[in-house]
């Protein structure tokens, strides 16, 4: 038996990249998949059936188990089905993995408020209503008595937590939305037996990271690929099983490598005792603090990604983004 038999996983957006990777390998660990995709493209336009009907089909081919789902997670009510599906498919639903989402990337004054509301609803409420819908039935079942180990995990990303990038407004912003109610649902959901984390990939190579310095990079072709979609679904699989007893955690994925990140955290700070500030002191005062340069954070979280590109190649690509028509 593997290690996931008898627990069912609802994957959203699991029809290619990171979501197809997780769904083919929580399936080869023996838990029972719901692979959801409506099969659109980057920006969110489509959709295609086959697209989660082709995972389906390769789980099955490898012996395992699962149905295909293409209802959109920005639909309240399709994100409702999601989970009847499951309970109907399988009888009962153990985890959720939040993946789905769209990108739009465009510099603030040409970004429309249709492309922030799309980029926004797939993958901040689309994160939010599945696991509303999912949490609902866990109580249910914790009134009805039901006790098994349930779990979330939400995908966030670097850019929105540790390097946002310049032309994604809708895309930072729903990512950093995610990983503020990972904090929120671990804390909440703790009553019910529900353990929530997010995993954050970093360089990982999907139809959404094309444009990114250093992803243009040809696969090695003597060794494993650390940019390969698959680094990031044994870290999933592991979350979602019953033994994990992690929860409210943040873990980036870059290669081999697992990082805990911390989020926001409190800084370096100025003080004064009675009256208030003026704006001379202020501006005296912080100009003292050791603050970021958001450029160069941007450029340290690339890191070796840059390559021999370096921070100019760097500043180059921005500017292209930027100007883009």
């Amino acid at each position: 038996m593997g290690e996931l038999t008898g627990r069912t996983v609802l994957v959203t957006g699991a029809g290619r990249g990171i979501g197809r990777a997780e769904a083919l390998h929580l399936a080869s660990l023996g838990a029972n998949v719901v692979v959801n995709d409506p099969g659109v493209t980057i920006d969110g336009r489509g959709p295609d059936d086959s697209v989660a009907a082709a995972v389906v089909e390769e789980i099955h081919e490898l012996g395992g188990r699962a149905v295909a789902d293409t209802g959109s997670v920005a639909d309240w009510d399709a994100a409702g089905r999601m989970v009847e599906r499951a309970v109907e498919a399988f009888g009962d639903l153990h985890a959720v993995v939040n993946n789905a989402a769209i990108e739009v990337n465009k510099g603030l004054e040409r970004l429309t408020e249709a492309e922030f509301d799309d980029v926004v609803a797939v993958k901040l409420k689309g994160t939010f209503a599945v696991s509303h819908w999912a949490a609902a039935h866990w109580r249910r079942r914790s009134d009805a008595g039901s006790k098994a180990d349930r779990a979330i995990v939400n995908t966030a990303s670097g850019s929105g937590l540790y390097n946002p990038l310049p032309s994604q407004s809708n895309y930072a912003a729903a990512n950093a939305g995610v990983a503020a109610m990972t904090t929120v649902h671990a804390l909440e959901l703790g009553r019910l037996g529900v353990r929530v984390n997010c995993v954050v990939p970093s360089m990982v190579r999907t139809r959404l990271t094309r444009e990114v310095p250093g992803m243009d990079q040809a696969p090695p072709t003597d060794g494993p690929d650390p940019r390969d979609p698959s680094v990031v679904a044994p870290l999933v699989s592991y979350l979602v099983s019953q033994d994990c007893p992690l929860t409210g955690q943040f873990l980036s994925v870059r290669g081999g490598t697992v990082i805990a990140c911390r989020g926001w955290t409190i800084g370096d700070q100025v003080h004064k005792d009675g009256e208030g500030w003026t704006v001379p002191e202020l501006a005296r005062q912080l100009e003292s603090l050791p603050l970021d340069d958001p450029f160069e954070r941007l450029a340290g979280a690339l890191g070796t990604a840059l390559g021999s590109q370096g921070r100019e190649a760097l500043q180059a690509m921005i500017s292209a983004e930027l100007d883009k028509s």
